[in-house]
């Protein structure tokens, strides 16, 4: 039996079709490494439904390694990533327009055992410092200032640098292979639960070198163009990413959900990462520009063109503004 269908007919099909084609809320597309701590804020957003209430879809895409989310970003296959605004400013200096949202002021430190004797920055003199990231690493290059303001010490100089990933060098300085240990804060944490401790935190080294500790180094990294294209959806994802951060800070049971992701072995790496990513959590408030060019000019002096490429003061823009 055939069935006919009127134009009319067809209009309110396609018509209905159409309206909810236009319901539907715009995707954002996340490119993140699988097993980065800020998976922890996604996967928050997405139990909760912070992302549609919000007005958008997050599309959390994991990888396996930061190049490789960089490639992706690049390559316009997500939308936002995660890095570091000192990153950010020298693709602006080079002529790229990507912006800075805050994700994280947490940063680490170096750790010596419990009971080594060592109790100051010299009593490394000849000893040898592991560190996860490599010679420029942000958290060396500020401790090598502060041992040269704090006690006229060269670091680097008198020390002897094992360079190593971030599970290696933890690996090192609990075996004792290491007098010191710089790493990932996340690393430092379980480290910490496993009896060490802090020599010097960066916290403590920026404030000595007037820094600001409360300028955050981690954000989310969007493209200037999709900001203007899709306003909107960044001002929505702003909104979800400080819902899951104020959750995430007041709440112990919304931990719960995350205990697989983070892969502590024992109730004291639990509650040491817990407390390390709250710790983290920056201010809502805009990021202090002064401060930061202060910061970016002392990442010049010690590290140069290959950390910051043509950036020697903050470029305009670097930081995103949502009024």
């Amino acid at each position: 039996m055939k069935m006919t269908i009127g134009l009319a007919a067809l209009a309110v099909v396609f018509g209905g079709i159409t309206a909810s084609w236009a319901e539907d809320p715009p995707h954002l597309r996340a490119a993140m490494l699988g097993v980065g701590t800020v998976n922890w804020e996604m996967t928050t957003i997405k139990d909760n439904g912070f992302d549609e209430k919000n007005g958008f879809v997050l599309d959390v895409q994991d990888y396996a390694d930061n190049a490789a989310t960089k490639i992706a970003f690049e390559g316009g296959e997500a939308d936002v990533m995660v890095s570091d605004w000192i990153w950010v400013a020298r693709m602006r200096a080079d002529g790229h327009d990507y912006v800075f949202l805050p994700y994280s002021k947490a940063v680490g430190g170096l750790v010596v055992k419990d009971g080594s004797g060592i109790e100051s920055l010299p009593d490394l003199d000849g000893k040898k410092i592991g560190i996860a990231g490599g010679p420029l690493d942000k958290s060396w290059l500020i401790l090598r200032a502060y041992a040269r303001k704090r006690y006229d010490f060269d670091l680097a100089g008198r020390t002897e640098q094992v360079y190593g990933a971030p599970p290696l060098i933890f690996k090192a300085g609990l075996d004792g292979e290491t007098a010191g240990a710089i790493n990932f804060w996340h690393f430092l944490a379980k480290m910490k639960a496993k009896g060490m401790h802090d020599l010097v935190s960066v916290t403590q080294a920026s404030e000595a070198l007037g820094l600001d500790p409360e300028t955050p180094l981690l954000g989310y990294v969007f493209k200037g163009d999709f900001v203007a294209a899709h306003p909107e959806v960044v001002r929505g994802f702003a909104k979800a990413s400080r819902a899951a951060k104020d959750l995430l800070a007041s709440d112990d049971t919304a931990w719960e959900a995350l205990r697989p992701a983070m892969r502590a072995k024992s109730e004291a790496d639990f509650i040491a990462l817990r407390e390390g990513f709250r710790e983290g959590i920056p201010s809502a408030k805009p990021v202090d520009e002064a401060a930061a060019n202060r910061f970016l000019a002392l990442m010049a002096e010690l590290g140069g063109e290959k950390l910051v490429g043509k950036a020697k003061t903050l470029p305009d823009g670097v930081f995103l503004s949502l009024e």
